[in-house]
């Protein structure tokens, strides 16, 4: 079996004294895992996380490990590296992607917003790159946030309010009787935190040590 796309490494653990175990999310196919030869000892060419390039998956049976040809033509990580910040938002866009999306299932406009959010990461408003990111990731998990109207009753004015239950926004009226349960507007990283754990939840997994991280910065 012969899988070829273009992706960004996010991930990579040591497997022995030679090699290591790397999973790279591409824009055809998803995430792939696979073993990467020789990439701790590697002078040239060395494998980095944040790396873009071309990848080929190959595996003799579909349920194996499977091995990777690598090439890299860009390092997006080196704007991340710029500061504390915006490494630790690489750091937990890669973890939640590696803990939340199944293998080898098409997550393509993810993909392409991954991309941007790496390329975007050194603009002054990289906390709303960021915030961006988070809410297409919940859009392909199933929890899209939509502050288009009330779910309440329809209007599109004094949306003041989300619902943890819906995702959907509430109008000052509606919310009344129910204030202290919904969310206060805008959108902000504790909101869509709250919706990534009910998806961990769901999956019966732990929220990535890197997301958690993000409140002490």
């Amino acid at each position: 079996m012969k899988l070829e796309s273009v992706g960004v490494l996010i991930n990579l653990r040591p497997l022995g004294e030679r090699d290591s175990v790397a999973r790279i999310f591409t824009s055809n196919y998803g995430v792939l895992c696979g073993m990467l030869r020789g990439a701790q000892v590697a002078r040239k060419n060395k494998p980095l996380v944040g790396q873009v390039g071309g990848v080929v998956w190959n595996a003799r049976l579909d349920s194996q490990l499977g091995t990777f040809h690598w090439e890299a033509e860009k390092n997006l990580a080196a704007v991340a590296m710029l500061n504390r910040k915006t490494l630790a938002y690489m750091n937990s866009a890669f973890a939640l992607i590696s803990t939340l999306l199944p293998e080898r299932e098409q997550y393509q406009s993810l993909y392409f917003n991954t991309i941007d959010l790496l390329r975007n990461l050194n603009a002054s408003d990289c906390d709303d790159e960021y915030l961006r990111w988070e809410m297409s990731l919940l859009s392909e998990l199933g929890y899209a946030l939509n502050l288009s109207a009330c779910s309440g009753c329809g209007t599109t004015d004094d949306l003041e309010y989300l619902s943890p239950r819906t995702g959907r926004a509430v109008c000052k009226k509606c919310a009344e009787p129910y204030i202290t349960r919904l969310y206060k507007l805008p959108i902000n990283l504790e909101i869509t935190r709250s919706f990534i754990e009910k998806a961990c939840r769901t999956q019966g997994v732990e929220l990535p040590p890197a997301r958690n991280a993000l409140s002490n910065i």
